[in-house]
């Protein structure tokens, strides 16, 4: 689909470049009930006042702008941690009602996912992401601050019991902390029937701490993974799909295909020459890209009484704007004000 470079505000999500954002990323709070170190301080964040944050009703109803007048096909919840606001199953409900359906995912730590995964799978939720970087009980509470390695674990078995597959697991290696996992989290998964995708530790904390020269990378993620299993090529085109796969040689999944493990080097091995993404905050902005130092404002037109059309072209003249790539390798790149949790995954 192209467009007219004098009219960003018709058609879908078209950026300059040509790409389509035809997947949405909708965070439904910045709260969570961990407190990673490579993400937040140990005392937490200042959260949004419950006046910012959209309701329920507001959320749909901008979820359904993007899935009926933009083409957005695909949409994933997160956070802050997602399962902690209290009408995910009825937004995950009105959602999956919306025509053309469009597939819906999780990204969350876990947490209570024992209890919610039937619920959210009846409601129309199609599949998870679980939040993992250690299978050891004492780093994963140094790491998150909070002793709840087995509520994690549990959550990924009742996603599974749930039917809420392939249950993917996201894993961040951080260097002299966990780097030393990387074997024992793929035959983890493995062994579980779980798929795990590997992400480049990003400069998305709130402490603005990253540094590239401490970051374990894509390549030295496949160099420890190689030590013990045998990779192979995927035959299956990435698309627009964030990770780079391979074929663990001699594995299968839980349904019997070849298993795959994934890496997601967008620090090394950026992809957004074919990013197919769009966000929006639990505030109601939109971001045009992960690593955005603007947002463009949809909460205060829809309060002021914006019909859809409108909100629809605010939405394209945002994304049109969208840059060719994160620049994070260039010397004026600055790290966003908003920390990941503030900004959804």
């Amino acid at each position: 689909m192209t467009i007219p470079a004098s009219r960003p505000d018709v058609g879908g999500l078209i950026d300059r470049y040509g790409r389509a954002a035809t997947d949405l990323r909708v965070s439904l709070t910045d709260r969570c009930n961990l407190r990673c170190t490579y993400c937040m301080p140990a005392e937490g964040l200042p959260w949004l006042p419950s006046s910012e944050v959209l309701t329920d009703d507001e959320i749909v109803r901008l979820v359904g702008v993007a899935v009926r007048l933009l083409g957005v096909h695909e949409v994933r919840f997160t956070g802050g941690e997602p399962l902690i606001r209290p009408g995910l199953v009825g937004i995950v409900a009105a959602v999956a009602a919306l025509s053309p359906r469009p597939v819906l995912s999780l990204t969350t730590n876990g947490i209570g996912l024992d209890r919610l995964a039937a619920p959210l799978r009846a409601a129309g939720l199609d599949r998870v992401n679980v939040s993992l970087d250690t299978l050891d009980p004492t780093r994963f509470t140094e790491l998150t601050r909070r002793p709840r390695l087995p509520a994690v674990l549990a959550g990924l078995q009742g996603a599974v019991a749930a039917g809420l597959t392939p249950v993917k697991i996201n894993s961040v290696l951080m260097r002299g902390v966990n780097d030393g996992e990387a074997p024992a989290l793929l035959r983890f998964a493995l062994d579980h029937g779980y798929q795990l995708r590997f992400i480049e530790q990003m400069p998305l904390d709130a402490q603005h701490g990253w540094d590239r020269s401490t970051m374990i990378t894509a390549e030295e993620i496949l160099a420890a993974l190689q030590s013990e299993f045998a990779l192979l090529p995927d035959p299956v085109e990435r698309g627009g799909a964030p990770a780079e796969t391979w074929l663990v040689d001699g594995w299968t999944d839980a349904a019997g295909r070849p298993a795959r493990v994934g890496v997601i080097g967008s620090v090394t091995r950026p992809f957004c020459g074919d990013c197919d993404r769009t966000r929006l905050t639990a505030d109601g902005q939109v971001r045009a890209c992960l690593f955005a130092t603007e947002e463009s404002d949809l909460r205060t037109a829809l309060r002021s009484g914006a019909d859809d059309e409108e909100l629809a072209r605010r939405w394209r003249i945002a994304m049109w704007g969208k840059r060719a790539g994160h620049g994070i390798d260039d010397p004026s790149f600055l790290q966003p004000v908003r920390p990941m949790s503030a900004i959804g995954g």
